[in-house]
This record gives C-alpha cells, structure tokens and sequence, in this order.
C-alpha cells in the first residue's frame, strides 16, 4: 500500500511538472538570458535563431529592451517557406525577413494574463509611411490569437530584456483585409465585401499593394451594420441589391490616400470611390456624407502594409 502511494504521488508530481512546461506560464523565476539567448539555446527554434542573425535583429534582441517577442517555432517556419515557394531561410529576402520578424516584436514587456482584445502596434513599418504597423489582438477564454492566424501556445518565458510567447504560425504582415477578416466587430464588414454577387472583387483589391494603394478605409462595425438595416427596413444584408451594396462600399473606401486621423480637419473634403465626405474633427472626428448623415470615427488609425482603417459607428450610404 505505501509502495502504491509513492508511485501515485511521483505521478501526481510529474503531472504537474509536464503541465508546467505546456501552455502559458507565470513564474517569477530569475533570469540570466536575454531574449536572443533563449532562443538560439532552445529546442524547435534553429529556424527563428538563424533568421534573427541573417537580419540582424539578434543584436536588438540582445539589447536593454524591454521586448515581447512572438517567437514562430521551426514548424511554424517550415509551412512559412512551404507556403511562399522558398526552400530554406536563406532565400527569404532580408528585408522582407525583417520585416516580418519585427511584425513578431513589440515594445515592452506583455504578460499573458494581461493580454485583451484589441489593436495594438508591432516594431515591424509598413510601406506606405514607415508608421508602425497595427497588430490585432483577439484574446477569448484566455486564448490569445494575432492577426487571426497566429496563436500563442506558451506564454510567459521571461529573460532579462523581455518575454518570450511562443506561437505556431508566422504572424502575417497585415494587409487591411487582414484586420476585417480577423476582428468579430467587423464580421458583417467581411460579409459585405464577399457578397457572391458583387462586381467588384473588393478583397482581392484591398489585399495587395497595387497601383490604387495606399487606401484609406471607414470599416463600419456590426452594429453599425444592424442599425442601417433597420434604418433601411430590411431584414438581412442579402436583401441589399448589389448597385446599392456596391456604390455604398465606394462610399468606405478612399484610393491612393493613407489619411490618418491627424490629416483631418474642420470642413475637409474626402474623396472616396462612390463620392465626397465632409470630416469635421471640433467634437471627436466624424464623416458627413451627402444625405446629412454622420458617422463617428471610434477607433482611429489602424495601420496596414497597405494603407489604414477606422472604425466607425454608422454605415455610409450613397445619395
């Protein structure tokens, strides 16, 4: 009986110890490694450790910081090379692979448990102002997911510059698709701009760099989305027709503009795909569009590779 018990209590013990190593972390363990070191001294991480020399951002990783590093594993850098047609670390472009490392990069040191949804800003610029682009947040039942493709599977590994959290995907570089099809309060944003019957391929546009980029982009949320419909006396986005549907989607996108929130003014004129906007910044930046109807910018400033959105509260509608 007491053998049995000392068995079941080594058991009990190794349990915990194992549960201790997987997911997210709280230790306050001392530390005697930078985030770099941590790295290139870990399994499954060859991959990330020679990609940070080849940009040299070991060296910043070294640094003072503090830093919250995103850390992809080497599965997650196999799928990465797979997926874009390159067959080691070394052919990715060192640009580009610095960018996209700096994407997994921010300022200061996170705590999982103080991660909540939201927009937040990466050390990675994007290419049309240099601005820091905007990584968005989407923490659920203390699952913490980036950009929408990227998971965080271990969080909490602390160094003496920063943290670490490990996730199984490279974060992509965000396009402005990217931020409406990854945040919930933009799902019937999303449901519009992929409506089967549109003529225009709204997605494919606002998801590259092409000659209309930069955009600028008024994502109205799904609330704002429910009260045009009632305001309409319809019942479901369907039962929009496709004329209506498009010429009011022209009215939230502006071409070969990257308008941020400090470019607006009292009175100024913006000229989107279905017409003009009046902004008007005196209480809280807003949109007047021609039938007398404003619509409240709530969250400003959302950078993409691409160009940037604002979320607004109402929908725009053509006149």
């Amino acid at each position: 009986m007491l053998k049995n018990i000392k068995i079941l209590s080594f058991l009990l013990v190794f349990v915990f110890l194992f549960s201790c190593s997987k997911g997210t972390t709280d230790d306050d363990l001392p530390q005697e490694k930078t985030i770099f070191e941590t790295i290139s001294t870990s399994m499954g991480y060859s991959y990330l450790s020679y990609a940070l020399q080849k940009t040299e951002l070991d060296v910043v990783l070294s640094g003072e910081g503090p830093y919250t590093l995103f850390a992809p594993d080497n599965d997650a850098f196999i799928v990465f090379l797979m997926e874009n047609g390159y067959s080691s670390v070394e052919e990715v472009p060192t640009d580009l692979l610095r960018q996209l490392l700096l994407n997994h990069v921010m300022a200061g040191q996170k705590e999982y448990r103080n991660f909540v949804t939201g927009y937040f800003q990466t050390q990675a610029t994007s290419a049309v102002n240099d601005l820091p682009l905007s990584l968005y947040i989407n923490q659920v039942s203390m699952r913490v997911r980036l950009n929408g493709s990227a998971r965080i599977v271990q969080g909490n590994v602390r160094t003496t510059n920063g943290i670490i959290h490990a996730v199984d995907n490279i974060i992509p570089i965000p396009s402005l698709v990217t931020f409406v099809v990854s945040d919930p309060e933009l799902y019937n944003l999303a449901l519009a701009l992929t409506r089967s019957d549109l003529t225009e391929d709204y997605i494919e546009i606002l998801s590259v760099e092409n000659a209309s980029a930069p955009f600028t982009v008024f994502a109205p949320t799904n609330q704002a989305f429910i009260k045009v419909l009632s305001e309409l006396e319809l019942s479901y986005l369907i039962d929009i027709d496709e004329p209506t549907l498009k010429a009011t989607l022209d009215h939230h996108v502006v071409l070969d503009s990257n308008v941020l929130s400090a470019d607006l003014t009292d009175n100024l004129t913006i000229s989107t795909l279905g017409g003009e906007l009046t902004a008007n910044v005196s209480d809280g930046a807003s949109l007047t569009d021609g039938n007398a109807r404003t619509a409240n910018i709530t969250f400003p400033d959302i950078q993409a590779n691409n160009g940037v959105m604002h979320l607004i509260d109402k929908v725009i509608l053509p006149y």
